[in-house]
């Protein structure tokens, strides 16, 4: 992974610090929260914030101090928010892992985090659209989560050809689909205001607790 800004090193370390059996790490918090963004049927924040922290037996977020919560949630939404800039001004610029061995774009982790973010709306991914630009995005996007899940009928001189391509696939199939879209969509919408619900209502972060408990 390139050097990051010192806001992206720290939500690194907090999310592979999570009390989780599997962590999300940023390359695929990156691919998932742009494909929360590009889902055809809107989705929430505090529905898929709970996918990138994680919730315990009892639904509450991972955290012991609510303060802990509300830097998390700001955090991931404000790269969530730099992925939409990005995206409407026609440039992608994905957080890949880089193998430093060799320098390979290691792009599989981030598809992987896109593929989670599909898995949240399964069902508006498959609509059937007129539209054939999206069709072809869909397909080049379906093609690299198989390869990246060894779930591809490729054989292993195709499956090495695209590796190569995969970073400019990716890109060029996201921006596809972006431009296809309609401009306002809920989808995009900000973190719901956190004070705005009572004190016993459920947090709109997703925490699981109850308002009074947690964001201030």
């Amino acid at each position: 992974m390139k050097q990051l800004p010192s806001r992206y090193r720290r939500l690194d370390g907090a999310l592979a610090d999570l009390p989780v059996e599997e962590p999300m790490l940023l390359t695929e918090l990156d691919g998932f929260l742009t494909g929360v963004i590009l889902c055809p049927d809107p989705v929430v924040p505090a529905e898929w914030m709970q996918n990138v922290w994680g919730i315990d037996d009892g639904g509450v977020a991972p955290f012991d101090d609510p303060i802990d919560v509300q830097w998390f949630a700001d955090a991931v939404m404000a790269r969530h928010d730099a992925i939409v800039r990005d995206l409407d001004r026609g440039k992608l610029q994905p957080i890949f892992d880089i193998d430093e061995r060799n320098g390979d774009v290691l792009w599989e982790l981030w598809i992987d985090g896109f593929a989670e973010a599909m898995a949240l709306r399964p069902d508006a991914w498959t609509a059937p659209t007129d539209d054939p630009s999206v069709v072809e995005a869909r397909a080049r996007l379906s093609l690299l989560i198989d390869v990246a899940r060894q779930e591809s009928t490729l054989d292993s001189m195709e499956i090495n050809a695209l590796e190569v391509e995969a970073p400019g696939r990716l890109i060029d199939a996201v921006l596809r689909l972006h431009a296809s879209r309609p401009r306002a969509v809920a989808g995009n919408a900000p973190m719901p205001s956190l004070a705005k619900v009572g004190r016993n209502d459920p947090c709109p972060c997703g925490s699981g607790r109850k308002a009074k408990r947690c964001c201030p």
